[in-house]
């Protein structure tokens, strides 16, 4: 998995490239503290590359949507194609984030 961050004022973005799984979430999780610590709190989510997710990757993601809703802030997930897009469909977290 490859990320890339870009921050453009108060906005934060988050390039995802590659599987979001068991092996690589701790990897997002460090990544997930840095924007805590940070106080970013209008963060987006690149998914466009992700190419699968896990209940795993999907775990750090609904752990840094509320953390960042706790912040008064939110999370939105784009590019959603795919397996991550039926496997967050099948979770039904399509009616939490905005996507």
């Amino acid at each position: 998995m490859k990320m890339t961050r870009t921050d453009h004022e108060d906005e934060t973005t988050v390039t995802i490239v590659g599987k979001l799984e068991e092996g690589t979430a701790p990897q997002f999780r460090t990544l997930i503290d840095e924007l805590l610590a940070a106080n970013r709190r209008h963060i987006t989510l690149d998914l466009l590359e992700l190419s699968s997710i896990d209940s795993s990757g999907v775990g750090v993601i609904v752990s840094l949507h509320k953390q960042v809703r706790e912040r008064g802030g939110e999370v939105k997930l784009v590019g959603l194609t795919g397996q991550p897009l039926a496997f967050l469909r099948l979770m039904r977290l399509d009616k939490v984030f905005s996507m």
